[in-house]
């Protein structure tokens, strides 16, 4: 376990020191930021699925509605770019509170139709209120200077400034897993009825879980604004959920890395694929996912994991 673990660290230390020199390697900044918001949305999805156990269908909601609120707060209100990510954060809390107070005394299908509805209703709201743009979007939304000292307009400067909120928030997302809160969760996810007779308010930790996922949801929908400098219906739009969803199964759900794996595979294909294929990169995208979930049940990573963590014990084993 303790080779396992060096090895986990040396692969997250070798990827971050290839983040922080892809700048200088060619790498085009809006692409990799563009990731790096996804995969923040991911890993954010995945604290809801892979470790509580709830499959939600609504997510886009959180990742679009915060886009929308941080965009109109530095675009009308002249607000600085750390103040519209903090209301855009907070919209999407707010909203993530009311739509978990709603959907988490509902299992399964249920659930998840719960928070598919609630998010239509969110869709509709962007698509008809004046300070979305409606079906033009919200554009022109202008990046600023950070506290008012640091300019973001560079995509160097703000790129390491992305870079900086989503390793934080990964190693924020790992400390909510190991932690005894955590560990509450996992127990939500493997056996629910045993947790409730041990006398833990699960819906209470459910809830919990729910708004803390809205709200890395929303960090990550309002970076994205901040990043491309506009915010769209597609943002919020039900195929973004369906989008994370297919993120998070293709890494490996329940996994660390997996969803960072899942986020870049997908934006890689879309990047690569959309100006060669238009809208047939979508069909492209389902046949590799309907592959992948055939062959690696637990997601790419997961199955990586597992295949490590079966030659370990087959080591370990004691010859006969």
């Amino acid at each position: 376990m303790n080779s396992n673990n060096k090895l986990t660290r040396f692969t997250y230390l070798a990827i971050l020191v290839l983040l922080l020199v892809s700048p200088l390697m060619g790498l085009y900044p809006v692409f990799v930021m563009k990731l790096l918001c996804f995969a923040l949305f991911a890993c954010a999805f995945n604290l809801l699925l892979g470790f509580t156990g709830l499959l939600s269908f609504g997510h886009a909601a959180f990742f679009g509605f915060a886009a929308y609120v941080t965009g109109w707060f530095i675009k009308a209100m002249s607000w600085s770019p750390e103040l519209g990510i903090l209301a855009g954060v907070v919209s999407a809390v707010l909203l993530g509170l009311v739509f978990g107070a709603i959907a988490i005394r509902r299992q399964g299908i249920y659930f998840a139709m719960i928070t598919l509805a609630l998010a239509q209703m969110v869709f509709f709201l962007c698509l008809q209120a004046p300070f979305t743009g409606g079906e033009d979007g919200l554009q022109g939304v202008q990046r600023g200077s950070l506290f008012g000292l640091l300019p973001l307009a560079s995509d160097t400067s703000m790129y390491y400034f992305v870079l900086a909120v989503v390793v934080g928030c990964f190693l924020g997302i790992s400390r909510i897993v190991t932690s005894p809160f955590g560990q509450v969760l996992k127990m939500i996810r493997e056996n629910e009825p045993r947790a409730i007779s041990l006398g833990y308010n699960v819906d209470r930790y459910k809830l919990l879980a729910f708004v803390l996922s809205a709200g890395l949801t929303g960090l990550a929908g309002s970076l994205k604004t901040l990043v491309m400098g506009f915010a769209t219906l597609s943002d919020v739009h039900w195929s973004m959920s369906g989008e994370v969803i297919l993120m998070t199964l293709l890494g490996g759900v329940g996994t660390f890395f997996g969803p960072v794996f899942g986020a870049g595979i997908v934006i890689s294909l879309q990047n690569l694929l959309a100006d060669k294929v238009g809208s047939w990169v979508t069909v492209i995208i389902g046949v590799i996912f309907v592959i992948c979930v055939l062959s690696f049940r637990k997601g790419v990573v997961g199955e990586v994991q597992a295949y490590i963590e079966r030659r370990r014990r087959t080591a370990a084993a004691p010859e006969n």
